[in-house]
Order: structure tokens, then C-alpha cells, then sequence
């Protein structure tokens, strides 16, 4: 996508004005970002999803799922700044892990929903619970 160009109006020493054409500062690189920067995109980045349009990224074999009792953002970002140890625990734990056929055939047969959020080429996703799904509805 082509950055547009925000237009800026300057004022020569005769008060003539006179029109800058000036690029907008582009987002800058995840890389770029401190853990308190890149916690606010993700946390912006993620939504709501059905079984329906996750099913097309399971079937890519790149759903992770995320266990109810950890943070989804802290993982993501995890996964973002390739901390393997910190990732490492959470797979030995089971805390984290690849979505199986097993998880997919259910979530299926219970039109689950999730909480997504994309940490490339992954999308980590987190179950919504029934509770939680009829508390945002209220």
C-alpha cells in the first residue's frame, strides 16, 4: 500500500503560505518496537473468531492454541521476539501447543469462538468460554 501524503501548510517570513508535500512517518518494524509498544499492537490486533475462519488456518496446520490460564498477548509476543525458552516451557507444559484433529473436530461440533490474535506465520488462538462469550453479550 502506498503511504499517502499528508498535506502541510507553511507559513514563509512574507506570510505567504505555501504547501508542503511531506510523507507520514510509516509504523515502524515489530522489531522496532519495545515489549510495551508491540504488547499495545497485539492486544489492538486481536478479535473475536469463529470455527468458520479459523478452520481455513488449521487446515494451513498454523493454529496454536493457548491455555485458558495464560495470557495470550504475553505468548503472542513470546512468539513475536522468538523467545524459545520462554515458549519451550509453555510447550512442555501443555500450556501451549499445535491445534490437533482432535481439537478441530470438536471445535466443530461446538461452533466454538476464540480469541485470535496473529504472531506470523501463527495464529494463536484461545477458547471462549461460554460464560465469557454471555458476559460480553450483556
Amino acid at each position: 500500500m502506498t503511504p499517502t501524503l499528508e498535506l502541510r501548510l507553511k507559513l514563509l517570513t512574507h506570510s505567504q503560505p505555501t504547501f508542503v508535500m511531506t510523507e507520514p512517518e510509516l509504523p515502524k518494524n515489530k522489531d522496532d518496537l519495545t515489549d510495551d509498544e508491540l504488547r499495545l499492537s497485539l492486544n489492538n490486533e486481536t478479535g473475536k473468531l469463529g470455527w468458520e475462519e479459523l478452520a481455513r488456518h488449521f487446515a494451513r496446520g498454523v493454529v496454536i492454541t493457548v491455555a485458558p490460564n495464560i495470557d495470550l498477548i504475553e505468548v503472542a509476543l513470546k512468539f513475536a521476539r522468538d523467545d524459545r525458552k520462554a515458549v519451550e516451557v509453555w510447550l512442555t507444559s501443555g500450556e501451549v501447543a499445535k491445534a490437533t484433529d482432535i481439537d478441530a473436530q470438536r471445535w466443530h461440533k461446538n461452533n466454538t469462538s476464540f480469541w485470535a490474535v496473529v504472531s506470523a506465520p501463527f495464529v494463536l488462538v484461545q477458547e471462549i468460554s461460554t460464560e465469557q462469550s454471555n458476559a460480553s453479550t450483556h
